[in-house]
Protein backbone atom coordinates (compact mmCIF):
# COMPACT_ATOMS: atom_id res chain seq x y z
CA UNK A 1 0.00 0.00 0.00
CA UNK A 2 1.15 3.60 -1.15
CA UNK A 3 1.92 5.57 2.07
CA UNK A 4 -0.48 8.34 2.15
CA UNK A 5 0.49 11.79 3.04
CA UNK A 6 -1.28 13.77 6.04
CA UNK A 7 -2.01 17.16 4.88
CA UNK A 8 -2.71 20.03 7.08
CA UNK A 9 -5.80 22.17 6.27
CA UNK A 10 -5.43 26.12 6.33
CA UNK A 11 -9.01 27.23 7.06
CA UNK A 12 -9.27 30.91 7.32
CA UNK A 13 -12.52 33.19 7.67
CA UNK A 14 -12.73 36.20 6.11
CA UNK A 15 -14.75 39.29 7.15
CA UNK A 16 -15.74 42.38 6.02
CA UNK A 17 -14.44 44.43 8.73
CA UNK A 18 -10.59 44.80 8.41
CA UNK A 19 -9.37 45.27 12.15
CA UNK A 20 -5.49 45.65 12.56
CA UNK A 21 -4.21 42.72 10.74
CA UNK A 22 -0.68 43.95 11.90
CA UNK A 23 0.28 45.57 15.23
CA UNK A 24 1.11 49.13 14.98
CA UNK A 25 4.77 49.96 16.30
CA UNK A 26 4.41 51.06 19.63
CA UNK A 27 6.62 53.12 22.00
CA UNK A 28 8.11 52.04 25.08
CA UNK A 29 5.61 54.39 26.58
CA UNK A 30 2.37 52.45 24.94
CA UNK A 31 3.96 48.68 25.81
CA UNK A 32 3.65 49.74 29.12
CA UNK A 33 -0.29 50.80 28.97
CA UNK A 34 -0.88 47.71 26.99
CA UNK A 35 1.05 45.37 29.27
CA UNK A 36 -1.35 46.79 32.20
CA UNK A 37 -4.04 44.63 30.05
CA UNK A 38 -3.03 41.34 31.20
CA UNK A 39 -1.88 42.39 34.70
CA UNK A 40 -4.84 42.33 36.81
CA UNK A 41 -3.19 44.87 39.30
CA UNK A 42 -5.00 46.70 41.69
CA UNK A 43 -3.53 50.11 39.81
CA UNK A 44 -5.43 48.92 36.99
CA UNK A 45 -8.68 49.00 39.04
CA UNK A 46 -8.38 52.15 39.91
CA UNK A 47 -7.81 53.25 36.49
CA UNK A 48 -11.09 51.54 36.10
CA UNK A 49 -12.98 54.04 38.79
CA UNK A 50 -11.71 56.65 37.08
CA UNK A 51 -12.42 56.20 33.26
CA UNK A 52 -15.96 54.99 34.87
CA UNK A 53 -16.08 58.54 36.58
CA UNK A 54 -16.56 60.54 33.25
CA UNK A 55 -19.57 59.37 31.63
CA UNK A 56 -21.35 59.28 35.13
CA UNK A 57 -20.66 63.47 35.33
CA UNK A 58 -21.66 63.26 31.33
CA UNK A 59 -25.07 61.57 32.49
CA UNK A 60 -25.31 63.87 35.49
CA UNK A 61 -25.53 67.18 32.92
CA UNK A 62 -29.01 65.82 31.72
CA UNK A 63 -30.57 63.18 33.85
CA UNK A 64 -30.11 64.84 37.46
CA UNK A 65 -32.04 67.79 36.22
CA UNK A 66 -35.12 66.78 34.64
CA UNK A 67 -37.31 66.27 38.26
CA UNK A 68 -36.56 70.14 38.56
CA UNK A 69 -37.97 70.70 35.36
CA UNK A 70 -41.17 71.66 36.35
CA UNK A 71 -40.33 73.80 39.73
CA UNK A 72 -38.23 75.62 37.34
CA UNK A 73 -41.09 76.57 34.76
CA UNK A 74 -42.86 77.88 38.21
CA UNK A 75 -40.01 80.12 39.36
CA UNK A 76 -38.61 81.67 36.39
CA UNK A 77 -42.22 81.94 34.73
CA UNK A 78 -41.42 80.04 31.81
CA UNK A 79 -42.94 78.39 29.22
CA UNK A 80 -43.04 73.71 29.04
CA UNK A 81 -40.68 74.48 25.64
CA UNK A 82 -38.37 76.98 27.12
CA UNK A 83 -37.98 74.43 30.04
CA UNK A 84 -37.12 71.19 27.53
CA UNK A 85 -34.26 73.32 26.06
CA UNK A 86 -32.10 73.05 29.40
CA UNK A 87 -32.21 69.71 28.14
CA UNK A 88 -32.42 69.85 24.53
CA UNK A 89 -29.50 72.98 24.18
CA UNK A 90 -26.90 69.99 25.97
CA UNK A 91 -27.31 67.33 23.59
CA UNK A 92 -27.23 69.46 20.75
CA UNK A 93 -24.36 71.69 21.70
CA UNK A 94 -21.98 68.50 22.48
CA UNK A 95 -23.36 66.63 19.16
CA UNK A 96 -22.46 69.15 17.22
CA UNK A 97 -18.60 69.76 19.29
CA UNK A 98 -17.66 66.28 19.69
CA UNK A 99 -16.07 66.04 15.89
CA UNK A 100 -13.97 69.38 16.39
CA UNK A 101 -12.82 67.81 19.82
CA UNK A 102 -12.29 64.66 18.66
CA UNK A 103 -9.92 65.57 16.46
CA UNK A 104 -8.31 67.66 18.58
CA UNK A 105 -7.88 64.71 20.94
CA UNK A 106 -6.00 63.08 18.11
CA UNK A 107 -3.62 65.38 17.61
CA UNK A 108 -2.83 66.80 21.45
CA UNK A 109 -3.58 63.97 23.51
CA UNK A 110 -6.70 62.51 25.31
CA UNK A 111 -6.00 63.80 28.82
CA UNK A 112 -5.71 67.25 27.29
CA UNK A 113 -8.93 67.78 26.50
CA UNK A 114 -10.69 65.71 29.20
CA UNK A 115 -9.33 67.83 31.77
CA UNK A 116 -9.77 71.36 30.82
CA UNK A 117 -13.46 69.99 29.89
CA UNK A 118 -14.18 69.01 33.34
CA UNK A 119 -12.93 72.13 34.61
CA UNK A 120 -15.53 74.06 31.98
CA UNK A 121 -18.04 71.75 32.68
CA UNK A 122 -18.08 72.39 36.35
CA UNK A 123 -17.55 76.00 36.04
CA UNK A 124 -20.75 76.26 33.72
CA UNK A 125 -22.91 74.45 36.66
CA UNK A 126 -21.92 76.84 38.98
CA UNK A 127 -22.89 79.98 36.69
CA UNK A 128 -25.99 78.38 35.65
CA UNK A 129 -26.72 77.74 39.06
CA UNK A 130 -26.24 81.38 39.99
CA UNK A 131 -28.63 82.27 36.43
CA UNK A 132 -30.82 80.93 38.69
CA UNK A 133 -30.40 82.70 41.81
CA UNK A 134 -30.57 85.76 39.60
CA UNK A 135 -33.79 84.59 38.02
CA UNK A 136 -31.88 84.93 34.78
CA UNK A 137 -33.12 82.10 32.04
CA UNK A 138 -31.02 83.54 29.72
CA UNK A 139 -27.91 83.10 31.97
CA UNK A 140 -29.00 79.20 32.66
CA UNK A 141 -29.41 78.33 28.98
CA UNK A 142 -25.88 80.12 27.94
CA UNK A 143 -24.38 77.99 31.11
CA UNK A 144 -25.90 74.75 29.49
CA UNK A 145 -24.94 75.50 26.10
CA UNK A 146 -21.27 75.87 27.29
CA UNK A 147 -21.67 72.84 29.53
CA UNK A 148 -22.87 71.04 26.38
CA UNK A 149 -19.51 72.40 24.55
CA UNK A 150 -17.64 70.89 27.39
CA UNK A 151 -19.51 67.64 27.41
CA UNK A 152 -18.07 66.76 24.29
CA UNK A 153 -14.69 66.68 25.86
CA UNK A 154 -15.49 64.19 28.39
CA UNK A 155 -17.37 60.57 27.55
CA UNK A 156 -16.59 60.15 23.74
CA UNK A 157 -13.04 61.01 24.62
CA UNK A 158 -12.80 58.17 27.26
CA UNK A 159 -13.89 55.93 24.99
CA UNK A 160 -11.09 56.98 22.53
CA UNK A 161 -8.47 57.08 26.02
CA UNK A 162 -9.88 53.27 26.87
CA UNK A 163 -8.58 52.08 23.05
CA UNK A 164 -5.49 53.72 23.75
CA UNK A 165 -4.70 51.97 27.26
CA UNK A 166 -5.98 49.09 26.60
CA UNK A 167 -6.11 45.91 24.29
CA UNK A 168 -7.78 42.40 24.17
CA UNK A 169 -10.37 41.08 26.64
CA UNK A 170 -8.93 43.88 28.58
CA UNK A 171 -10.03 46.85 26.33
CA UNK A 172 -13.45 44.89 25.72
CA UNK A 173 -14.48 44.59 29.57
CA UNK A 174 -12.94 48.50 29.96
CA UNK A 175 -15.72 49.36 26.64
CA UNK A 176 -18.16 47.66 28.85
CA UNK A 177 -17.31 49.34 31.98
CA UNK A 178 -17.98 52.70 29.78
CA UNK A 179 -21.23 51.94 28.43
CA UNK A 180 -21.84 50.75 32.07
CA UNK A 181 -21.30 53.53 34.38
CA UNK A 182 -23.13 55.77 31.54
CA UNK A 183 -26.33 53.39 32.47
CA UNK A 184 -25.45 53.49 36.03
CA UNK A 185 -25.30 57.49 35.46
CA UNK A 186 -28.90 57.58 33.94
CA UNK A 187 -30.31 55.30 37.15
CA UNK A 188 -29.10 57.27 40.05
CA UNK A 189 -29.58 60.85 38.47
CA UNK A 190 -33.10 61.31 38.35
CA UNK A 191 -33.23 59.99 42.14
CA UNK A 192 -30.03 62.27 42.90
CA UNK A 193 -32.12 65.44 41.38
CA UNK A 194 -35.07 64.52 43.47
CA UNK A 195 -33.39 64.76 46.23
CA UNK A 196 -31.35 67.22 46.07
CA UNK A 197 -34.66 69.37 45.19
CA UNK A 198 -35.82 69.07 48.34
CA UNK A 199 -32.81 71.70 49.20
CA UNK A 200 -33.57 73.98 46.34
CA UNK A 201 -35.07 73.46 43.02
CA UNK A 202 -31.60 75.16 41.63
CA UNK A 203 -29.41 73.03 44.08
CA UNK A 204 -28.21 70.69 40.87
CA UNK A 205 -26.50 73.39 39.03
CA UNK A 206 -24.35 73.65 41.94
CA UNK A 207 -23.84 69.59 42.67
CA UNK A 208 -21.91 69.84 38.96
CA UNK A 209 -18.30 71.44 40.24
CA UNK A 210 -18.67 68.49 43.23
CA UNK A 211 -19.13 65.64 40.22
CA UNK A 212 -16.79 66.84 38.24
CA UNK A 213 -13.94 67.85 40.69
CA UNK A 214 -14.34 64.33 42.10
CA UNK A 215 -13.89 62.66 38.46
CA UNK A 216 -11.18 65.71 37.35
CA UNK A 217 -8.49 64.11 40.32
CA UNK A 218 -9.26 60.90 39.62
CA UNK A 219 -8.03 61.43 35.84
CA UNK A 220 -5.20 63.24 36.85
CA UNK A 221 -3.59 61.15 39.53
CA UNK A 222 -4.97 57.67 38.26
CA UNK A 223 -4.71 57.41 34.64
CA UNK A 224 -1.33 57.62 32.76
CA UNK A 225 -1.80 58.35 28.70
CA UNK A 226 0.74 57.05 26.21
CA UNK A 227 2.70 59.74 24.83
CA UNK A 228 2.06 60.72 21.37
CA UNK A 229 4.79 60.12 18.96
CA UNK A 230 3.64 62.48 16.07
CA UNK A 231 1.41 64.73 15.12
CA UNK A 232 -0.72 64.42 11.89
CA UNK A 233 -1.38 67.69 9.47
CA UNK A 234 -4.98 68.02 9.39
CA UNK A 235 -5.22 67.79 5.32
CA UNK A 236 -3.14 64.12 6.05
CA UNK A 237 -5.58 63.65 9.26
CA UNK A 238 -8.93 63.84 7.01
CA UNK A 239 -7.31 62.01 4.29
CA UNK A 240 -6.96 59.37 6.59
CA UNK A 241 -10.57 59.49 7.81
CA UNK A 242 -11.73 59.75 4.48
CA UNK A 243 -9.91 56.30 3.36
CA UNK A 244 -11.39 54.75 6.32
CA UNK A 245 -14.86 55.41 5.28
CA UNK A 246 -13.95 54.29 2.19
CA UNK A 247 -12.74 51.39 3.20
CA UNK A 248 -15.38 50.29 6.04
CA UNK A 249 -17.77 53.31 5.82
CA UNK A 250 -20.74 50.00 4.72
CA UNK A 251 -20.40 48.71 8.01
CA UNK A 252 -19.30 51.55 9.82
CA UNK A 253 -21.92 53.74 9.41
CA UNK A 254 -24.45 50.73 10.02
CA UNK A 255 -22.49 50.64 13.27
CA UNK A 256 -22.90 54.60 14.19
CA UNK A 257 -26.91 54.26 13.17
CA UNK A 258 -27.25 50.87 15.21
CA UNK A 259 -26.03 52.54 18.51
CA UNK A 260 -27.89 55.99 17.87
CA UNK A 261 -30.82 54.09 17.40
CA UNK A 262 -30.52 52.10 20.67
CA UNK A 263 -30.48 55.17 22.73
CA UNK A 264 -32.88 56.91 20.68
CA UNK A 265 -35.21 54.05 21.98
CA UNK A 266 -33.92 53.95 25.38
CA UNK A 267 -34.49 57.26 26.32
CA UNK A 268 -37.75 57.75 24.47
CA UNK A 269 -39.28 54.73 25.88
CA UNK A 270 -38.56 56.50 29.55
CA UNK A 271 -39.76 59.31 28.21
CA UNK A 272 -42.96 57.48 27.52
CA UNK A 273 -43.08 55.36 30.51
CA UNK A 274 -42.21 58.57 32.70
CA UNK A 275 -45.37 60.28 31.18
CA UNK A 276 -47.91 57.60 31.88
CA UNK A 277 -46.95 56.36 34.98
CA UNK A 278 -48.37 60.48 36.05
CA UNK A 279 -51.56 59.62 35.16
CA UNK A 280 -54.03 57.99 36.07
CA UNK A 281 -54.68 55.70 37.47
CA UNK A 282 -50.96 55.38 38.57
CA UNK A 283 -50.28 59.07 39.94
CA UNK A 284 -46.82 58.02 40.66
CA UNK A 285 -44.15 61.28 40.69
CA UNK A 286 -40.99 62.39 42.36
CA UNK A 287 -38.26 59.66 44.21
CA UNK A 288 -40.81 56.49 43.41
CA UNK A 289 -41.21 57.48 39.67
CA UNK A 290 -37.24 57.96 39.58
CA UNK A 291 -37.07 54.06 41.39
CA UNK A 292 -39.19 52.74 38.59
CA UNK A 293 -37.85 54.34 35.79
CA UNK A 294 -34.63 52.37 37.50
CA UNK A 295 -35.55 49.13 36.30
CA UNK A 296 -35.15 48.58 32.60
CA UNK A 297 -32.23 51.16 33.30
CA UNK A 298 -30.42 48.49 35.47
CA UNK A 299 -31.09 45.94 33.24
CA UNK A 300 -29.13 47.71 30.46
CA UNK A 301 -26.64 48.81 33.03
CA UNK A 302 -26.13 44.99 34.49
CA UNK A 303 -25.97 43.46 30.90
CA UNK A 304 -23.45 45.97 29.33
CA UNK A 305 -20.61 45.24 32.38
CA UNK A 306 -21.03 41.54 32.00
CA UNK A 307 -21.39 41.84 27.95
CA UNK A 308 -17.95 44.27 28.19
CA UNK A 309 -16.20 41.60 30.01
CA UNK A 310 -17.41 38.57 28.18
CA UNK A 311 -16.59 39.38 24.39
CA UNK A 312 -13.17 40.34 25.37
CA UNK A 313 -12.01 39.89 21.34
CA UNK A 314 -14.23 36.79 19.93
CA UNK A 315 -15.66 38.32 16.73
CA UNK A 316 -17.95 35.33 16.60
CA UNK A 317 -19.26 35.83 20.11
CA UNK A 318 -19.80 40.10 19.05
CA UNK A 319 -22.04 39.05 15.73
CA UNK A 320 -24.31 36.62 17.98
CA UNK A 321 -25.19 38.99 20.63
CA UNK A 322 -25.69 42.02 18.81
CA UNK A 323 -28.50 40.47 16.68
CA UNK A 324 -29.86 38.81 20.16
CA UNK A 325 -29.98 42.06 21.39
CA UNK A 326 -31.74 43.51 18.47
CA UNK A 327 -34.21 40.49 18.29
CA UNK A 328 -35.03 41.08 21.68
CA UNK A 329 -35.76 44.25 21.55
CA UNK A 330 -37.78 43.80 18.21
CA UNK A 331 -39.96 41.34 19.81
CA UNK A 332 -40.54 42.93 23.72
CA UNK A 333 -41.40 46.68 21.87
CA UNK A 334 -43.70 44.57 19.60
CA UNK A 335 -45.15 42.41 22.70
CA UNK A 336 -46.14 46.06 24.38
CA UNK A 337 -49.07 46.74 21.87
CA UNK A 338 -50.92 43.84 23.41
CA UNK A 339 -49.58 44.68 27.29
CA UNK A 340 -50.11 48.46 27.54
CA UNK A 341 -52.45 48.63 29.98
CA UNK A 342 -51.26 45.89 32.02
CA UNK A 343 -48.18 48.05 33.75
CA UNK A 344 -46.14 44.91 35.19
CA UNK A 345 -45.84 43.16 32.21
CA UNK A 346 -45.50 46.55 29.98
CA UNK A 347 -42.21 47.24 32.65
CA UNK A 348 -40.93 43.90 32.43
CA UNK A 349 -40.59 44.11 28.59
CA UNK A 350 -39.08 47.47 28.44
CA UNK A 351 -36.80 46.15 30.86
CA UNK A 352 -36.09 42.96 28.10
CA UNK A 353 -35.96 45.54 25.50
CA UNK A 354 -33.12 47.89 27.55
CA UNK A 355 -31.19 44.69 28.08
CA UNK A 356 -31.03 44.09 24.24
CA UNK A 357 -29.68 47.77 24.55
CA UNK A 358 -26.81 46.19 26.64
CA UNK A 359 -26.12 43.06 24.54
CA UNK A 360 -25.79 45.87 21.43
CA UNK A 361 -23.53 48.55 22.58
CA UNK A 362 -20.42 47.07 24.05
CA UNK A 363 -20.24 45.20 20.79
CA UNK A 364 -20.42 48.18 18.88
CA UNK A 365 -18.26 50.06 20.96
CA UNK A 366 -15.15 47.45 20.61
CA UNK A 367 -15.51 46.73 17.14
CA UNK A 368 -15.83 50.55 16.35
CA UNK A 369 -12.61 51.10 18.39
CA UNK A 370 -10.36 47.93 17.67
CA UNK A 371 -10.90 48.95 14.31
CA UNK A 372 -9.68 52.10 13.69
CA UNK A 373 -5.41 53.10 14.31
CA UNK A 374 -5.14 55.22 17.38
CA UNK A 375 -3.98 58.40 15.07
CA UNK A 376 -7.78 58.00 14.07
CA UNK A 377 -9.64 56.44 16.53
CA UNK A 378 -10.23 60.08 18.44
CA UNK A 379 -12.40 61.30 15.77
CA UNK A 380 -14.09 58.29 14.70
CA UNK A 381 -15.08 57.25 18.00
CA UNK A 382 -16.27 61.18 18.38
CA UNK A 383 -18.46 61.04 15.05
CA UNK A 384 -20.01 57.76 16.76
CA UNK A 385 -20.82 59.48 20.00
CA UNK A 386 -22.17 62.31 18.37
CA UNK A 387 -24.56 60.30 16.42
CA UNK A 388 -25.45 58.86 19.82
CA UNK A 389 -25.87 62.62 22.01
CA UNK A 390 -28.74 62.84 18.83
CA UNK A 391 -30.10 60.31 18.94
CA UNK A 392 -30.83 60.75 23.06
CA UNK A 393 -31.53 64.28 21.69
CA UNK A 394 -34.15 63.05 19.49
CA UNK A 395 -35.69 60.93 21.44
CA UNK A 396 -38.07 62.38 23.82
CA UNK A 397 -39.49 64.66 21.46
CA UNK A 398 -40.18 62.29 18.70
CA UNK A 399 -42.13 60.43 21.19
CA UNK A 400 -43.88 63.12 22.35
CA UNK A 401 -45.17 63.85 19.07
CA UNK A 402 -46.00 60.21 18.52
CA UNK A 403 -47.80 59.62 21.41
CA UNK A 404 -50.34 62.55 20.51
CA UNK A 405 -50.97 59.99 17.48
CA UNK A 406 -51.72 57.14 19.59
CA UNK A 407 -49.29 54.75 21.85
CA UNK A 408 -49.70 52.09 18.50
CA UNK A 409 -47.83 54.57 16.57
CA UNK A 410 -45.09 55.21 19.47
CA UNK A 411 -44.42 51.09 19.64
CA UNK A 412 -45.52 49.93 15.81
CA UNK A 413 -42.80 52.39 15.06
CA UNK A 414 -39.53 52.07 17.00
CA UNK A 415 -40.41 47.42 16.68
CA UNK A 416 -40.21 48.16 12.87
CA UNK A 417 -36.82 50.65 13.63
CA UNK A 418 -35.37 47.82 15.60
CA UNK A 419 -36.32 45.44 13.25
CA UNK A 420 -34.85 47.36 10.38
CA UNK A 421 -31.41 47.29 12.20
CA UNK A 422 -31.44 43.98 12.84
CA UNK A 423 -31.24 43.45 9.05
CA UNK A 424 -28.60 46.03 8.47
CA UNK A 425 -26.51 44.12 11.55
CA UNK A 426 -27.02 41.07 9.94
CA UNK A 427 -25.97 41.14 6.97
CA UNK A 428 -23.35 44.32 7.01
CA UNK A 429 -21.47 44.09 10.59
CA UNK A 430 -19.58 40.75 10.08
CA UNK A 431 -16.27 40.90 12.46
CA UNK A 432 -13.51 38.12 12.14
CA UNK A 433 -14.28 35.53 14.77
CA UNK A 434 -11.19 36.50 16.53
CA UNK A 435 -10.55 40.15 16.58
CA UNK A 436 -6.89 41.16 16.56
Amino acid sequence: MEKTKKRKLNISFQSDIDLEDSPPETTDEDSKAKSKSTSGSKGQVWEFIALATIPIVLVFGNSMLVPGLPEMQRELGISKFQSSLIITIFSLAAGLFIPLIGYLSDRFGRKVIIIPALILYGGAGILAGFGAIWNSYAVIISARAIQGFAAAGTAPIAMALVGDLYDGGTESKALGLIEASNGSGKVLSPIIGSLLMLIVWYASFFAFPVFCALSLLAVIFLIKEPKRNQKQELKKYLGNIKEIFKEKGRWLITAFFAGSLGLFILFGVLFYLSNILEEKPYNIDGVMKGLILAIPLLGMVITSYTTGSLIKKKGLLMRWLMNIGLIAMTVSLAATLFFLKNIYVFIALLTVSSIGTGMLLPCLNTIITGAVEKSERGMITSLYNSLRFLGVAAGPPLFGWMMDKSDHVVFITVSSLSLVTLGLVFFLIRPPRKIA
